[in-house]
């Protein structure tokens, strides 16, 4: 199998549309580039292992080398409910609980967002929503923006 180069995967990056700006220029820690990521989460039960994801991220490319923004809806969405809605972890049967994952990921610069068609849809209380969380009109929607403005995307 031939080997790419950095200027052969660039290339072949822009000839399917994902476009050479969806790297930033510069090198991160490890040899990696420096990225923006966009993590999709639209299920509460994927959530902490999205959260763990993001963290081991954040530790291999250096906290200044990465702009990652969580966009959630759906039962993801409950990830920035302060209690979870009730919703109860299938392996602990524990209530979720992320607000010191998320509090201490947004230390190191993650932005979170929520979905206002969920806080709609499922009713959710405002004032539960989590202080780190911004309210974005279509978690779907943003998605895709941010995808236009190159940012890549991880769905764990």
């Amino acid at each position: 199998m031939k080997k790419l180069t950095k200027a052969g995967v660039m290339a072949l990056a822009a000839f399917v549309g994902l476009g050479v700006s969806s790297v930033q220029a510069g090198t991160a820690n490890n040899g990696y580039d420096k990225q923006k990521v966009v993590y999709h989460i639209n299920d509460i039960h994927s959530a902490n292992g999205a959260l763990r994801n993001i963290k081991n991220h954040l530790n291999a490319l250096g906290d200044g080398n990465a702009e990652i923004i969580v966009v959630t809806h759906s039962s993801g969405a409950f990830a920035l409910v302060d209690g979870a809605m009730g919703k109860k972890d299938k392996k602990t049967g524990k209530v979720y609980n992320f607000n010191d994952q998320i509090a201490s990921l947004a230390n190191r610069g993650v932005k979170f967002q929520i979905c206002g068609n969920t806080i709609r849809g499922k009713k959710i209380d405002k004032s539960k929503i989590n202080e780190h969380a911004e309210v974005i009109p279509s978690g779907v929607a943003h998605v895709a923006h941010l995808q236009q403005k190159g940012y890549l995307y991880v769905k764990p």
